[in-house]
């Protein structure tokens, strides 16, 4: 608010108000709104010894006054007033705690440092801050997220073309923009690499071309299309330390040495033990990490081992228990493992390791029951093998005896001679491993609990593939330039990054997919004027408070008000 003085040009004398000023939301001009007219100076003259400086200094108290919180705020609306389409009347004010992460890592920083010598006329940071936003909290692709701009009061003064221009800018700096982050969030937070987790996921094209990157391979989803190979590696508090993409036919196991010998010359890990799922239980995975000083601690399949190492894990002896449904067990022990020497040659090579086996009765019972559907169309495959084919049989072919497919049209081939019959053999075999988990390690002189405990903390990066696929929405990837798939996952991880941050900052009491849910409820709507009005409230937005000092919980604020809790966060 200011005094306005208005001077008559017909009579000469001088009008005072007090005028509350704003920005019209839809011209983009600004308007005037006068809260009490006054009267003609030479009036006021006679009852007030220095008018002007009088009601300036009770318009200066009238500001303070409405900048504490519990100052009344009058509005008036005339109940015919339309809501413009053209404009957005909803924004979101839940993204200042992702804007708090994204400038504590400093990625502004990097990105600006990163631009300032080249000759590209967009903002790359606004442009990398609208992905990150947008894709946390309403995921989509580059156009709906360009669409939906106007939800932030962020100023974005960037065209569609610029986002994709960006986008080769982003994978040009990729490998270093990670590496950004990793020392600061060591800085930060003494991130903890003495374990390092490892793991591979797939994400789908919904196109038939193939190239370089976009290959079939076998899809985690089951899918027909196109996939890229993803592997991650994670630390101990499940935020992610780096990424790499591989060709969608590279199977899992091939992914670990050049991920593990990028993560050793680039991060300065020093010595670490890797854990990881069977699927990179190799012998040149295990040989490659030996030899660059690190350990490792990665499970291994007992229905796909030696009869000597089964007669081990069902053996009785040695077995401790642990309450009426767990039991353990470990050994020390010389295994012979294949490594590929340099000349592409197989050698064999002798690690000591130590074997702990452990029994879940928990375990067993989820195998039986992953097993039942399986076994329920492997019947119905004996009894009315018509039905099915190659394609429809997966699953339940193993459990069939004399089963046989027509190479090129996948058909079964059922001849009188060959009677098909459910292979009961194969089923008590199976069943007598369910439950039982072996896991190898280097590291014998940890307990074999202690052992189990770190393996189970795979369970972090499982679920962050999980949240990259539903909560950020990754995939289906509607790119088809190399450089702009890259620049597709460099976002998707650095959104990752900053959720799995604010959920340790929330002390891990909410999901991420809770925590989003909550920032994204954190809007509010223009009503009029500079004034906003919010609607919701729960108790992760009042940690949100507490743990980062952003108060979500006010009912009606000012943009300029709003401005400056953004102006806050900025700083880092």
């Amino acid at each position: 608010m200011f005094l306005r003085k208005m001077k008559n040009k017909k009579t000469g004398r001088t009008y005072l108000s007090i005028v509350h000023s704003y920005r019209d939301k839809v011209t983009k001009k600004t308007k005037s709104k006068t809260i009490e007219s006054l009267g003609y100076l030479d009036e006021l003259e006679k009852q007030y010894e220095d008018p002007i400086s009088y009601f300036e200094e009770k318009v200066s108290e009238m500001n303070k006054k409405q900048e504490t919180v519990s100052s009344p705020i009058t509005l008036s609306i005339n109940r015919g007033e339309r809501v413009q389409t053209d404009g957005s009347n909803r924004k979101n004010l839940g993204y200042a705690a992702l804007s708090k992460i994204y400038h504590e890592l400093g990625i502004h920083t990097f990105l600006t440092n990163r631009q300032r010598h080249t000759k590209n006329d967009y903002d790359a940071n606004s442009i990398m801050k609208l992905l990150i936003f947008g894709r946390l909290l309403n995921p989509g692709s580059k156009m709906k997220t360009y669409r939906n701009k106007d939800t932030f009061f962020e100023k974005m003064d960037f065209s569609l073309d610029d986002i994709y221009r960006s986008l080769t800018f982003f994978n040009k700096h990729k490998d270093a923009l990670q590496l950004w982050m990793h020392e600061r969030i060591t800085k930060q937070y003494e991130r903890n690499t003495s374990l390092v987790y490892y793991d591979v996921t797939n994400y789908y094209f919904e196109i038939d071309e193939q190239d370089e990157l976009r290959r079939k391979g076998v899809s985690k989803e089951h899918r027909p299309d196109p996939i890229v190979q993803m592997g991650l590696f994670m630390d101990t508090d499940g935020i992610p330390i780096t990424y790499g993409l591989y060709a969608g036919n590279t199977l899992d196991k091939q992914t670990l040495i050049p991920m593990l010998g990028k993560v050793q010359r680039n991060f300065s890990l020093g010595k670490t033990i890797v854990v990881a799922d069977k699927g990179m239980t190799t012998g040149d995975n295990i040989w490659y990490t030996l030899s660059a000083k690190n350990g490792y601690i990665l499970s291994y399949s007992i229905r796909g081992a030696n009869k000597k190492f089964k007669e081990y894990v069902l053996n009785e002896n040695g077995y401790r228990s642990i309450g009426e449904d767990f039991k353990i067990k470990s050994r020390l022990y010389p295994r012979e493992i294949t490594v590929t020497a340099k000349n592409g040659k197989k050698i064999k090579k002798t690690v000591d390791e130590k074997q702990v086996i452990f029994y879940s009765r928990k375990y067993a019972t989820k195998a039986k029951a992953d097993r039942a559907a399986a076994l329920e169309k492997a019947r119905d495959l004996v009894t009315n093998p018509s039905k099915y084919n190659r394609a429809t049989s997966v699953g339940a072919a193993k459990y069939v005896k004399n089963l046989t497919f027509d190479k090129e049209t996948g058909e079964i081939l059922n001849s009188a001679n060959q009677t098909l019959l459910f292979d009961e053999e194969k089923l008590r075999k199976e069943e007598e491993l369910d439950g039982y988990y072996a896991i190898l390690t280097s590291e014998y002189q940890e307990s074999d609990e202690r052992i189990v405990e770190i393996y189970r903390g795979l369970w972090k990066i499982e679920e962050s593939f999980k949240v990259t696929k539903s909560d950020l929405e990754s995939r289906p990837i509607y790119l088809s330039r190399q450089e702009h798939i890259e620049a597709h996952f460099l976002t998707c991880f650095v959104s990752l990054v900053i959720a799995r941050i604010l959920e340790r900052r929330l002390k891990g009491k909410y999901s991420v997919t809770a925590i989003l849910e909550s920032l994204k409820k954190a809007s509010c709507s223009h009503i009029q004027e500079n004034y906003y009005l919010f609607d919701f409230y729960d108790e992760v937005l009042g940690d949100v408070k507490e743990e980062l000092g952003i108060d979500l919980g006010q009912k009606c604020r000012s943009l300029g008000e709003i401005k400056k809790i953004l102006g806050e966060v900025k700083k880092g």
